[in-house]
């Protein structure tokens, strides 16, 4: 299990239920409103230590380029491309812990044939922008699952929505049809800044630090 640093701010957040409207599942996140398409953000966050590394390992990968804040307009075609990217990356790439792989907890790369879940995003994010996809259209996004345990997918942002691809799944879904606790995304604005996606519990604020896993 991978530890990603989240900071103070985000670990003071709050956390309620709320059924999505005809989907069958939950979302947990304070501040997020599960009839919408779209995932409100509430403000700058620390970024997981994993993604400073590797973007002080791969900076070209991590500079802005093009429009910021961009909502793709979700074409036949667009839809296909984000299917295409998913499935060739989630039966391409074997799931193995860093541990395993690095003999370290925190190691977010591009994956050689195995990785973990942060691997698989970068990938994904990788060909869809090679594709021509914006970068700000694809963010990187933090959470925890349905099992309390950390997690990352690829956050899209289209006219219709934020559409998940995650190694987990081969069908691509809106945000509100998944069972997760959003932390925290990249910035639509600059791809080495991130911001909360949890509205700030002010009563848990003086609640200690802790490290939050994902896999």
């Amino acid at each position: 299990m991978k530890q990603i640093i989240l900071g103070t701010a985000i670990l003071a957040m709050g956390i309620v239920s709320a059924t999505t409207a005809g989907a069958g599942f939950t979302t947990r996140t304070q501040g997020q409103e599960p009839h919408s398409p779209f995932m409100k953000d509430y403000g700058r966050s620390l970024p997981p230590i994993g993604h400073v590394v590797f973007c002080s390992q791969f900076p070209t990968d991590c500079v802005q380029s093009g429009p910021k804040r961009v909502q793709v307009e979700l074409t036949a075609k667009k839809m296909e491309d984000l299917r295409t990217i998913n499935t060739l990356v989630n039966r391409m790439v074997r799931p193995v812990s860093d541990m395993e792989l690095y003999g370290q907890l925190e190691n977010w790369t591009y994956p050689n044939g195995a990785g973990d879940c942060e691997d698989y995003v970068l990938l994904k994010q990788r060909l869809l922008i090679e594709r021509g996809w914006p970068v700000s259209s694809l963010l990187i996004t933090v959470l925890r699952d349905e099992n309390d345990e950390g997690h990352a997918v690829l956050t899209v942002r289209t006219s219709k929505g934020d559409f998940l691809l995650d190694n987990r799944r081969a069908d691509i879904r809106n945000w509100n049809e998944a069972p997760y606790t959003f932390i925290k995304r990249q910035s639509g604005s600059n791809p080495k800044n991130w911001v909360s996606l949890s509205r700030p519990d002010r009563t848990a604020a003086a609640k200690p630090a802790a490290d939050t896993g994902a896999n």
